[in-house]
């Protein structure tokens, strides 16, 4: 391959789910380099195997990172080529390399990123949620303070915002998406991306809580979570429409009730109808 030059580090995706996702370049690439770093021996071996690739593996994982990223460098100084992989997905994104790769640019050493699979721009691309900007914010912390915590600092980011969830604490999580952030913030859950068993599924967070429930096998697997961005509140909000149902629900109901079935039917937030009815309220009108 006339691409190869002397001592180059290659960022190499692979497939998240469905293995007929990796690219011809990718393939040449894992076949012609000196050895591939990875972070799962047992589990690159598949995808090899299933492309009749036989080549040396290099374990890489969080638990040796800095050992083995200045073995590497050694080398690629060498002159050696040698590709990265993560388990699924393109590396670095929440998986070891990143130290490799500090050290390969401190040393001069040519790195080469390949395009490829990525669960968060998949899932974003499909969740119908406004995505020209957004922030990933990787795995939600597992311990339940740090967790709550992160959420309520992100309660007002008006970007859309990505997270991966385990089945163990997904319940957990959108619990604490609903008392931290809105019960009513619209998101997706987008599990399983390109296997066999691949939903996508959008709803106020409440809803998803109680999709979630109904059936168990709605957890289960790797999931995405995509949350819709913060909306400032502005007059303009409540339109005619919105204010119509209001004032009819509250002719019947309480206030708590007739804002909650009108945020829900519209959904918006709840704030822009509680100030709504706090100015009408001083000014005598409800």
């Amino acid at each position: 391959m006339n691409e190869f030059y002397i001592g180059i580090l290659y960022i190499v995706p692979t497939p998240i789910g469905n293995l007929s996702d990796i690219t011809y370049r990718a393939l040449e690439i894992l076949k012609d380099v000196h050895m591939i770093a990875v972070e799962n021996i047992r589990h690159t071996n598949i995808l090899l195997q299933h492309f009749n690739i036989k080549n040396h593996l290099i374990l890489m994982n969080k638990d040796n990172e800095k050992k083995q990223s200045d073995n590497l460098i050694e080398e690629l100084k060498k002159g050696k080529k040698i590709a990265l992989v993560c388990n699924a997905g393109t590396p670095i994104i929440n998986d070891p390399g990143n130290i490799l790769i500090k050290k390969c640019h401190i040393s001069n050493i040519k790195v080469i990123p390949l395009p490829g699979p990525c669960a968060a721009i998949t899932a974003l691309s499909a969740s119908g949620i406004i995505n020209n900007r957004f922030c990933y914010e990787g795995f939600l912390p597992s311990k339940k303070k740090i967790r709550c915590d992160l959420l309520s600092s992100l309660k007002e980011e008006t970007r859309t915002i990505i997270f991966y969830e385990t089945k163990y604490r997904i319940l957990e999580s959108i619990k604490d998406i609903i008392e931290q952030i809105d019960e009513n913030r619209h998101i997706v859950i987008a599990r399983e991306i390109t296997k066999k068993w691949e939903s996508i599924y959008g709803a106020q967070a409440s809803l998803i809580l109680q999709w979630l429930k109904a059936d168990k096998y709605r957890y289960k697997g790797e999931m995405v979570i995509i949350i819709d961005g913060f909306k400032k509140l502005k007059k303009d909000n409540l339109s005619k429409k919105i204010l119509d149902t209001f004032l009819t629900l509250r002719k019947f109901l309480s206030l708590k009730t007739s804002v909650l079935i009108t945020s829900q039917i519209h959904n918006i937030n709840k704030n822009a109808l509680y100030e709504y009815a706090i100015k009408k309220k001083s000014d005598k009108i409800l």
